[in-house]
């Protein structure tokens, strides 16, 4: 790795001697790192969005950073190191990844191929297994009816009152339906959230033949 990937064993390097020598990262937890974690997951996404390579570059590496600390940490308490998450995440690729790593045709819907190979792997009994539940009620809800198109569950959904054509217009009906919730006095995200629960009870129901 060092003769490869220098920088990549001097972050290492540096990340082993601040655990050792600087009081407040010695004193991390993963549990103290998670809002770092999803502060740089969401400036990454600014960057990609809106800023400049010099912008995208800086947050991955802070990314990256969160990456490192958490292995540093397992590390020390003799769980896993970095090259152990290396080595796992490697070995997903490939085993899900048949087609460019063995001798098997590509599948007519990647997506699917994926999800159903995951499912498999992680012994999962519902598509809606694994979903986290802290993700916005939108992104929720996209990634459940996603998982149930993977999975060819035929679920249900109400077609839009406003019918937008582009991401632009999906965009602005989001935000009409926002200052409409407002104009009512209704919370727009945990209405949402109310409507994929009643989603995810009729996933539920499909799924056992309900």
């Amino acid at each position: 790795m060092a003769d490869q990937h220098p920088q990549l064993e001097r972050l290492a390097a540096v990340m082993h001697r601040l655990r050792r020598e600087c009081p407040w990262d010695a004193a991390q937890t993963h549990e103290s790192l998670v809002h770092y974690l999803v502060e740089e997951t969401l400036e990454v996404v600014e960057a990609i969005e809106a800023g400049s390579d010099t912008d995208l570059r800086e947050e991955l590496g802070d990314l990256l950073l969160q990456i490192y600390f958490h292995s540093e940490i397992a590390a020390e308490q003799g769980r896993f190191d970095l090259e152990q998450v290396a080595a796992q995440i490697s070995d997903k690729l490939i085993a899900r990844h048949p087609y460019v790593f063995a001798a098997t045709e590509i599948p007519d819907d990647l997506n699917a191929s994926w999800e159903r190979a995951k499912a498999a792997e992680k012994g999962r009994a519902s598509v809606l297994d694994g979903i986290p539940e802290r993700l916005s009620a939108l992104s929720r809800a996209k990634k459940i009816l996603s998982r149930a198109a993977d999975h060819g569950l035929d679920i249900a959904v109400s077609e839009p009152v406003i019918a937008p054509e582009t991401a632009d217009e999906v965009g602005w009906a989001l935000v009409a339906l926002v200052a409409r919730a407002r104009d009512l006095g209704v919370d727009p995200e945990q209405a949402a959230r109310a409507a994929v629960r009643v989603l995810e009870e009729q996933v539920r129901r499909t799924e056992s033949g309900l």
